[in-house]
């Protein structure tokens, strides 16, 4: 399973002892790594993929539409083709009207997310002098970063470990009036977790109400897209691609005692209630 508490996320401990308490073992599917410490199998890439689908979408949503209409809810598309077709034809009407296509920011661009994220976009259509793709050399010094604020739309993919400053507050938006970002798209979905990089907002999204308003006034407001469950929007391809990642895990399991990938997650497992009860 995937838990979501060993990020310090609202409620970890809660979970944690729970198992503690039935005396049992959580496997964490998110936490299975290999020996150079790379997850074995991860929905990243398509989440990105599909993140970046529906920022373009929800940018030619405030291009198209009078101000102030709902997004409509996110239903999925039997494969990829499909989702470049609708957002294709999208883009072409909105851009035309727009006058030019929108600017987007990838962070944590080198990841498995970042990279499906880059995909969507120049398989969409954009061309790579609109997509500025950072990485932890761009992000080293620290935030916030004004660059971001130069960009319609932003999509977040870093996958956070330990605290970071932010890439973007509050005060940066309000005090932007002339700012180009209308759309954040937070893959990661970091937003209860105490050292969320992008503490603008709090909660989640989901297909059914896609987006979460901030208001940044006297500046336009910033529409937010918080869902955690993004891939899916490609439920054939990111299951396939997912499956396939981790089968030789699975066959492993059943010797887990042996297997490095399973003893490294109870080995964390343990560590985690441990740190749960300080």
């Amino acid at each position: 399973m995937f838990a979501h508490c060993y990020k310090n996320q609202a409620g970890w401990k809660d979970v944690l002892s729970r198992f503690d308490s039935g005396k049992g073992t959580l496997l964490d599917l998110e936490f299975l790594v290999d020996d150079r410490g790379r997850r074995v199998a991860a929905f990243g890439y398509h989440a990105g993929y599909a993140g970046s689908a529906v920022g373009l979408d929800v940018w030619c949503h405030r291009v198209l539409e009078e101000f102030g209409t709902k997004f409509p809810s996110i239903n999925h598309f039997n494969n990829d083709t499909a989702l470049i077709h609708h957002i294709k034809a999208r883009l072409d009407v909105a851009s035309a009207k727009f006058g030019r296509l929108p600017r987007v920011m990838v962070m944590g661009a080198l990841g498995r997310c970042g990279s499906g994220a880059t995909d969507f976009l120049l398989s969409a259509g954009l061309p790579a002098e609109n997509i500025t793709q950072w990485d932890i050399n761009e992000t080293k010094a620290g935030g916030p970063f004004a660059e971001i604020l130069e960009h319609d739309i932003f999509v977040n993919c870093i996958y956070l470990s330990s605290p970071i400053p932010p890439f973007v507050t509050k005060d940066m938006l309000r005090d932007s009036p002339n700012r180009a970002l209308s759309v954040l798209v937070d893959v990661s979905c970091d937003a209860t977790n105490p050292h969320n990089p992008i503490p603008v907002y709090y909660g989640a999204t989901t297909f059914v109400d896609p987006i979460l308003t901030v208001e940044c006034g006297p500046a336009a407001p910033l529409d937010v897209v918080a869902i955690d469950h993004l891939p899916s929007l490609l439920p054939r391809e990111a299951s396939e691609a997912f499956c396939k990642d981790l089968l030789p895990s699975l066959f492993a399991l059943e010797n887990r005692a042996e297997a490095p990938v399973w003893v490294r997650a109870e080995k964390l497992f343990h560590e985690k209630v441990r740190e749960s009860k300080l």
